[in-house]
């Protein structure tokens, strides 16, 4: 049996995978995977030693473990759903992170400094988006979900992932949404569209947050939307400290994906063992 990847096996993986009720960006970054592998195996038919060399080829080219990992899980979803189970790959093991990349880290006064900057750029859209992600914690593919009703209500109905959870908006917010709602004349629905009144896409949001980026000086390897969501997550567990509320909140299944939103950086920690005294 041929074992070619061709334009119709790709575009019926997407449509398996859009009818598992994946979210758009993880079906956005299988494809882009996967399409990569094919472009790699330039018409070669699939064999479990391509896959390896692929895997080979992608850390030699410097690509950070866990990309390679993420690169790997796409093309292993594609193997198992045409049934190439023996081609699949083993993922690269990780040892877990003690420290966030300062490098990386959004702090909360860069984050004020681009709503600032995107107020006085006539930004209003970009400026209430970032605080909507911020204050709440929500995924970007989560943004339909912050309608007027909900910002009436207070609260949001998020199904997403084959599961049903309610985001409560801050009172602050929902007074910002319905003035800016009442302001572009949106009645009903999504608060955050475009002006032909479509859906903000991923893409659109992480290019408007990019071009504020010199006005507010904040370096850009920090700015993109799941930052927010990593802000919101640190800032919600120094004020509650409970892991499990915070889980809830974000909608993780596993603790142990909160935890990866908790791992501080070099500096706040070696701050920390500078409090505990024990060095004399």
């Amino acid at each position: 049996m041929s074992r070619e990847m061709d334009i119709r096996s790709v575009e019926a993986f997407a449509t398996y995978l859009r009818g598992d009720e994946r979210a758009e960006g993880t079906v956005e970054a299988y494809l882009r995977s996967v399409r990569g592998f094919a472009a790699w195996l330039d018409g070669r038919e699939v064999t479990k030693d391509l896959a390896v060399a692929w895997k080979e080829q992608l850390m030699a080219r410097g690509y950070a473990p866990a990309t390679v990992n993420a690169k790997l899980a796409a093309v292993n979803a594609f193997f198992k759903f045409c049934g190439w189970e023996d081609c699949r790959v083993k993922a690269l093991r990780l040892q877990r992170r003690a420290f966030r990349d300062p490098g990386r880290e959004l702090t909360k006064a860069e984050y004020e400094k681009l709503v600032a900057a995107a107020k006085d750029g006539g930004k209003s859209r970009l400026a209430l988006l970032m605080e909507t992600i911020c204050g709440t914690g929500i995924r970007v593919s989560e943004v339909r979900y912050i309608t007027v009703e909900a910002a009436q209500m207070g609260r949001a109905e998020i199904a997403l992932k084959g599961k049903i959870r309610t985001i409560m908006l801050p009172g602050k917010l929902c007074r910002k949404l319905l003035k800016y709602a009442r302001k572009n004349k949106i009645a009903s629905g999504e608060i955050f569209l475009t002006r032909s009144g479509k859906s903000l896409s991923r893409r659109q949001i992480w290019a408007e947050m990019k071009a504020v980026c010199t006005l507010a000086g904040v370096e850009t390897g920090k700015v993109f939307p799941h930052n927010l969501r990593h802000l919101f997550a640190t800032v919600f567990y120094r004020a509650c400290r409970d892991i499990v509320k915070l889980a809830d909140v974000l909608g993780h299944s596993s603790i142990n994906t909160t935890r990866i939103y908790l791992i501080t950086t070099g500096m706040e920690h070696a701050r920390t063992l500078d409090r505990l005294g024990l060095v004399s």
